[in-house]
């Protein structure tokens, strides 16, 4: 088969699969179990870690993944959602799944995705767990889709189960409190599973907790109290903290960019240690294994531009905090785009105090009905006395953005940052 055919393949291929997000996000674990049945039940043939969380779980994901490859241990990861390519969900020892075996799977599977009703996230899911076996992977690193109780990942139990932080958002599937959040995160833990808790707030790791001890899960973690983390301080090459994890205080240097990445890596050496062997081997010495986590779209700075995935407010108050720890070059230009079902409200006050001017615009890949209204953004922005210009064409917005000295932050869902990559050449596969 030529090139060109394989590519217009695997296009139609995905045409298939990106058509199942029309269906919506249906809750529950049923149709994901009875595909993987079909499939023989990969998934109980492996050997997990989970990772759930409002923010942060991709940070926790990267730093599991370059810690256990570091141990030479062939690692599965599966993340949502990717940037450009949608075989970034996909990979092993970071090489992302072949473009055949996204097609193979999904003409062999159609027929049964269809009879079930599975959704794109579904079928997603059961091509990773059935990739993996395939791949003979030693141990996979599972990022929850949305929420943990009802996401469709949650059909394993895996060697450990993380929380890394609770904010709002999703509100529509999760509830609007923090509380309610946090009981949909908490399904992940599992009796006799190992439950680490990231989360900093008091309150919410001390109820966090409580659900954990009360679905069994043990021991029960709470890194902040368990693995304090002191003395952060933040640059453009990384973050720098101190931590006493029982055997001594010991200075890290994660290249994840953050006073947020302290906690985030701190709450994988915590899964690490508390998953034994052969997985604890990993968390003793992490230094020279930590120089290598990479993750694109978080605060990932290329030449004068910085990607940061902030899609909520809670991300926008972290980015924010970034961006005041390492002054970029003024003046800093937010090209801004949100998702119509988001806070961009909450969002852009958030950012407006560190921004001189908003480029706001509409990336090509947002689906029509979840895309936010330009005029309504415009308008708000201008109501508050701030900067801002509005450009319906991505590829002008990016190029005015880009346009005269400073600062380029690229920020407001993953969207935006996958189709500024996509066009400025960076690759999602190299952070």
């Amino acid at each position: 088969m030529s090139e060109e055919a394989a590519t217009s393949r695997y296009a139609a291929a995905l045409d298939y699969l990106f058509a199942r997000v029309t269906g919506g996000w249906k809750m529950g674990l049923e149709r994901t179990s009875a595909l993987l049945a079909l499939l023989g039940d990969p998934h109980l043939r492996l050997r997990t870690f989970h990772v759930a969380g409002t923010n942060g779980k991709g940070s926790v994901v990267a730093t599991l993944d370059a810690l256990l490859s570091a141990r030479g241990l062939r690692v599965g990861r599966y993340t949502s959602p990717h940037l450009i390519d949608f075989r970034e969900r996909i990979a092993v020892n970071g090489v992302p799944i072949r473009e055949d075996a996204v097609v193979d799977f999904i003409e062999r599977w159609t027929p049964d995705v269809e009879r079930l009703g599975a959704t794109f996230f579904e079928a997603t899911t059961a091509m990773a767990f059935d990739h993996f076996v395939r791949e003979a992977v030693d141990v996979a690193i599972i990022e929850v889709g949305l929420g943990g109780r009802l996401d469709s990942t949650n059909v394993i139990t895996p060697v450990a189960a993380g929380v890394s932080s609770i904010g709002i958002d999703h509100v529509q599937y999760l509830g609007d409190t923090l509380e309610q959040i946090a009981t949909e995160k908490a399904g992940i833990f599992k009796a006799g599973v190992p439950a680490i808790i990231g989360e900093t707030d008091t309150k919410l790791r001390a109820f966090l907790a409580s659900l954990a001890r009360r679905a069994g899960a043990s021991p029960v973690h709470t890194v902040a109290e368990e693995w304090p983390v002191t003395d952060i301080s933040v640059a453009l090459d990384g973050t720098r903290f101190t931590i006493d994890r029982g055997f001594g205080v010991e200075r890290i240097r994660t290249p994840l960019v953050g006073r947020h990445q302290a906690m985030n890596t701190a709450t994988a050496l915590a899964m690490l240690q508390s998953a034994g062997a052969p997985y604890e081997a990993a968390a003793i010495t992490p230094g020279e294994a930590l120089a290598h986590v990479a993750i694109a779209g978080r605060f990932q700075s290329v030449g004068t531009v910085i990607f940061d995935v902030a899609h909520n407010p809670a991300g926008c108050a972290v980015l924010c905090e970034t961006l005041a720890s390492v002054r970029p070059e003024r003046p800093l230009t937010c090209l801004m785009t949100a998702l119509r079902d988001k806070d961009w409200q909450a969002m852009m006050t958030t950012l407006a105090p560190l921004v001189d001017r908003f480029v706001l615009a509409s990336p090509p890949s947002v689906p029509p009905d979840r895309a936010w209204t330009l005029s309504d953004a415009l308008e708000f922005a201008h109501e508050r006395g701030w900067s801002a210009t509005a450009e319906p064409d991505f590829d002008r917005a990016l190029a005015d953005a880009r346009d005269g000295d400073g600062t380029t932050l690229i920020t407001g869902s993953f969207h935006t940052v996958g189709d500024a990559m996509a066009r400025l050449q960076v690759s999602p596969l190299v952070a």
